[in-house]
C-alpha cells in the first residue's frame, strides 16, 4: 500500500466512534491515534533508507511484524481491562489496531512476515509482477492500487459528512 493506510486509520477511527457508546478520550483523539497507529509501521522506512541503506526488506523490521501488533493490541485490552476509564490504555488500543490494520493492508500485495520471528517466510494475498522502473510504477498500474483509491475516496467522502456523535467524556468505557 502506498496511499491508503492514513485514509483507512480515518475509516476505522470513524467506525469506532459509531460503535463505541462512550469514550475516556475526544473523538479526535480517537481518530488521531487511530491514524498514527495505521502508519507507524512505515516509520521503519526511515531506518530502511538512512541507517540500512536499503539492504533489507523494510517489511522485515520489528514494526511489520503481525506479531507485535498483536501482542501490543492484547496488553492494552488487559490494561483497559485492569484500568477502567483510563485514556492510555484505550488509546494503546485503537493504536495497535491502527497498526493491525496496516499490516493488514500490506497483506494484500505486500510481502508480510506473519510467522516472523520462527519462519522467516513472506506471505501476499498477491504478487504483483516487476514490469516498469521505476519499482513503484509496478504498484500504483497493479488492479490493487484501485482498492487504494476506493479507501481514499470513501475517506475523503466519510470526511465531508458529520463527524459521529458521542456522549459525555470520561463515562464508563463500552467494550469494543
Amino acid at each position: 500500500m502506498f496511499i491508503a493506510h492514513l485514509p483507512a486509520g480515518y475509516l476505522l477511527a470513524r467506525q469506532l466512534l459509531k460503535k463505541i457508546r462512550t469514550l475516556p478520550v475526544s473523538p479526535r483523539a480517537v481518530t488521531l491515534t487511530a491514524m498514527a497507529g495505521a502508519v507507524a509501521p512505515d516509520l521503519d522506512m526511515l531506518y530502511f533508507y538512512l541507517i540500512d541503506n536499503g539492504q533489507t526488506h523494510h517489511h522485515k523490521y520489528l514494526s511489520h511484524w503481525p506479531i507485535l501488533w498483536i501482542g501490543l493490541l492484547c496488553v492494552s485490552w488487559l490494561a483497559m481491562g485492569l484500568m477502567k476509564r483510563k485514556p492510555l490504555p484505550f488509546l494503546a488500543l485503537i493504536f495497535s489496531v491502527g497498526g493491525l490494520l496496516h499490516i493488514l493492508l500490506d497483506s494484500v500485495v505486500g510481502d508480510i512476515w506473519w510467522l516472523a520471528p520462527i519462519v522467516d517466510q513472506p506471505y501476499a494475498l498477491f504478487t504483483v509482477p516487476a514490469r516498469f522502473q521505476p519499482w513503484w510504477l509496478n504498484f500504483v498500474l497493479h488492479w490493487s492500487f484501485f482498492i487504494e483509491l476506493l479507501i481514499t475516496v470513501r475517506a475523503a467522502r466519510a470526511s465531508s459528512s458529520t463527524t459521529p456523535s458521542q456522549k459525555p467524556r470520561n463515562s464508563s468505557l463500552a467494550t469494543p
